[in-house]
Parts: C-alpha cells; structure tokens; sequence
C-alpha cells in the first residue's frame, strides 16, 4: 500500500487494551471482575454484538477523569500513527460516561486535549464525532447533544451507533435534524446486523453521509446502485465483522464483492482492542486470508482519504505522499 490511510470507523473507548484497564483501574480504585489480564482476554468471545456490548460497557468503568480520557485517546493516536494513519475521526459515547456519573466535561476535556496535540504528537490529524447510544432513550439523546451544544463542544459531528437490531434510525430523526441545522456532519451505523431498510432510513430520515459498517446492503440491489450513484461512502470494519458473527470469516468477507460493484469502500478497526487488532491489522489479514491486492489496497486507502471530512488540502496533501 502506497498511501497514508484515513481511519473513520473507530470507537476510541473500544481502543481501551487490558494493559490500560488494569492500569486504569489501579489509579482510579476501580475494583474489577477479573483475576489478571489472561481472565479477562479469556472473555474476548463474542457471539454477536450485544455480548460484545456488555463487555465494552463493563470494562469502561475504569474510566473516571479528564486524564483517563486523554491517556486513553493518546494510546490509540500512537498505535494508529504506527499503523500507518494520517488522518482519524473517531467516536465516542457521552451518554455511556453520564450515565455512570462521570460529568460531560471531564469526557470532552480529556479526549479534546489529545485531539489538539494530535499532530504535534503523533504527525497525524484527528477529529471527534459524539456518537448516540440507539438502544437508550431518544430523550436521552437530546439532551446529550443539547449539553454537548451548550458547553460549545468541538466535534465535527454526531453519529449513531451501539445495539442495531429493533433500534432503526428513523427513532432519531429530531437530534439529527438539529446536528445538521448546527452545521455538523452526520453518520450512522446501519446494515452490521440491521437490514437494508436500516441504511435507506440513515440516508432518507438522518441524511447520513456515510454509512458506518453496512455490508448489508448487499441484500438490496437498488440501494447498492443509489450507494454507488450518490458514492456514499461505507466504513467496513472486517475483523470486527468476523469476530461479532456478521460473516463465519475473513476468507468469506463480502469485501471484494462490495468493491467490484462500485462501492465506496474504506477498511476500519471498530474497537481494535477488542476484535484482534488496529487498521494494519486489518489490512495484514485482509492480504492473507482474502488475497487483497496491492491496487485494492491502494484504492481502499485512496477512498478514505476521500470520504473524510478532512479539508480539500489536508485530503490533496495526503493523496500525494
């Protein structure tokens, strides 16, 4: 792979290693479940997205103040930068954190300080999008996003993401109309484990300008030609794919159908943490086990760059490295 990749797919408190929970636990006075590190990788078996959720929600408990927020977003910029990323928009959860009593600011202090350092740091560019729980309550989404409104937060956008199924977009149609009138950029999840019909209400009722993971889409020849027409981008995330039960395996990742057809494709790691690894990664397996191609790999990257919300610059300064 010749270019520099843009990662749009990462949720940084699913970047949270077991080496930082221990150590976070330790510092915070967090008591946790587990004997050792090896007890709690042993717990890395997922059987679909909502076993993996309930370890993903138990495991942030360690996360307390502005300084866990930033060490936590620090530790993914330099694994990130090693693997070869220019340039990420990652997610977070403010209601998982307020929920639990840990006040907003100290979530946007921490993760906004590693942000602006980002470049300086690490040689890499980086930008914040609030993601909404799905399965909480649609008020609860309002007023997250009225507080993150009010406290003047510098996110580029508002995403949607956790449990899918029973959870369609068209719920949250108000919180992303008020997102766009504030001049923010809008995602969604849509189509890991929802239908097809999941990834048309993101795009009709929130006006999503990119899908995040939508390999279901496949399932629906008309929405694949309107994806390939309008040249929606989709955030792919194969390890996280394979590890959550959405394919049986990597060999048999929908991948290369979804490039030969057109689609705007990016490769991502979800919660690299937890699904086996970060976007190298990804892309290392993707070569082994689907015999990904230089030229593919070039284009996978290429579109990332792309479909970021990057400025103009930023984007042409990086399709020529």
């Amino acid at each position: 792979m010749n270019l520099p990749v843009a990662e749009l797919h990462m949720h940084i408190e699913g970047s949270l290693e077991p080496e930082l929970i221990f150590g976070l636990a330790e510092r915070n006075a967090v008591p946790l479940p587990y004997a050792d590190l090896d007890d709690l990788r042993s717990r890395y078996e997922f059987t679909d997205l909502q076993s993996f959720l309930d370890l993903y929600f138990a495991n942030m408990q360690v996360l307390r103040t502005a300084q866990d927020f930033a060490d936590l977003t620090r530790a993914y910029f330099a694994r990130a930068s090693a693997a070869g990323v220019a340039h990420v928009e990652f997610f977070f959860n403010p209601q998982a954190h307020i929920n639990r009593g840990v006040p907003l600011t100290e979530v946007l202090d921490g993760i906004m300080d590693a942000v602006a350092g980002s470049e300086r740091e690490f040689g890499l560019s980086s930008a914040a999008i609030a993601a909404i729980l799905r399965d909480r309550p649609v008020s609860e989404a309002e007023e997250m996003f009225s507080e993150i409104l009010r406290l003047q937060s510098p996110i580029i956008g508002l995403g949607l993401d956790s449990a899918e199924r029973g959870n369609p977009p068209s719920l949250f149609e108000d919180v992303f109309a008020r997102a766009r009138a504030e001049g923010l950029h809008v995602v969604a999840h849509a189509g890991e484990e929802g239908p097809p019909e999941y990834i048309w209400q993101a795009l009709d009722l929130l006006g999503a300008e990119r899908i995040d993971h939508g390999v279901r889409a496949l399932e629906d020849p008309a929405l694949v030609e309107r994806l390939v027409d309008e040249e929606i981008p989709l955030t792919v995330c194969p390890l996280s794919n394979v590890r959550l039960c959405v394919v049986d395996s990597l060999a048999e990742h929908p991948l290369r159908t979804m490039l030969d057809a057109g689609l705007v494709v990016t490769v991502n790691s979800d919660d690299p943490a937890y699904f086996g690894g970060y976007v190298d990664d990804n892309f290392a397996q993707l070569r082994d086990q689907l015999g990904l191609t230089d030229a593919e790999q070039d284009t996978l990257a290429r579109n990332s760059i792309k479909a970021s919300f990057a400025t103009e610059a930023r984007k042409a300064e990086l399709l020529r490295r």
